[in-house]
């Protein structure tokens, strides 16, 4: 990374999962890079759903590192996650033709329930198919795949927790960390975020920012997609040997069911 920039960049690592994220800093210029980031990071940044993409440059070993304005500013508190803004932006990734039409070109195909419980059904290990909150969850899963389905497919961030969304000194909010994106119901953001942040009775009101009724369906399928992203996550957090964070996911579980 360093032989990008001269000797007088400062380059931090930037932390994160898979780190190939890094800060770079010369007096007042900074920048945001990643390193293989998808060519989705284009169009997400001419719609202004993350912060501006400056350059893309292509590395010798076919590395492509990606570089973006580093925004001062501060992750949402859960709190905040009740914020008009919050639905409107999320309304308007979902009703994005330019996004749904590139991650198309790059062979993403929609996401169905039957492809997600089948996954499920490979990757949860023996261990956790004994505890209580997975069996009755599977068991509703299992029941209620036939009739989960809809027409309707958009771009989905699939992890919209507040960690993920950045309100910088300007006021401008962004969702960020894309690596996860997938076409698919949008039932599969609404559903992990209003059972995560909104209570119950203001699910409505909070439904009516983004610009849609809260109806049986929508309840149904919400609570569908939020309890196989959750078996998902305590599996992955279960493999990254992160047992505390695994638990809460298991008692979040235990509070869909």
């Amino acid at each position: 990374m360093e032989h990008l920039f001269g000797q007088d960049w400062e380059i931090v690592p930037a932390g994160g999962a898979t780190g190939a994220a890094y800060f770079a800093q010369h007096e007042e210029q900074r920048l945001f890079l990643k390193r293989n980031s998808s060519p989705f990071l284009a169009v997400l940044s001419a719609e202004r759903i993350v912060p501006k993409l400056v350059w893309t440059k292509r590395l010798e070993n076919g590395d492509v590192i990606t570089a973006q304005q580093w925004m001062n500013g501060r992750e949402l508190k859960p709190g905040d996650m009740n914020n008009d803004r919050v639905a409107k932006l999320l309304k308007k990734i979902h009703a994005s033709e330019p996004l749904l039409g590139m991650l198309t070109r790059l062979g993403k195909s929609p996401l169905k329930p039957e492809m997600f419980l089948s996954a499920l059904n490979e990757e949860l290990d023996e261990e956790l198919r004994t505890k209580q909150a997975v069996i009755d969850s599977m068991k509703f899963l299992t029941g209620n795949v036939g009739n989960i389905d809809v027409d309707e497919k958009v771009v989905c961030h699939c992890d919209v927790n507040h960690n993920n969304w950045l309100l910088t000194e300007d006021n401008q909010l962004y969702l960020i960390d894309w690596d996860g994106a997938m076409i698919a119901d949008p039932a599969i953001d609404l559903g992990l975020l209003l059972y995560s942040y909104i209570p119950e009775e203001e699910w409505e009101q909070w439904l009516d920012k983004y610009g849609i009724i809260l109806t049986e369906n929508l309840k149904h399928r919400m609570k569908w997609y939020a309890l196989a992203q959750s078996l998902s996550a305590i599996q992955w957090h279960k493999n990254q040997n992160r047992i505390p964070e695994m638990d809460k996911w298991i008692d979040f579980l235990k509070a869909l069911i």
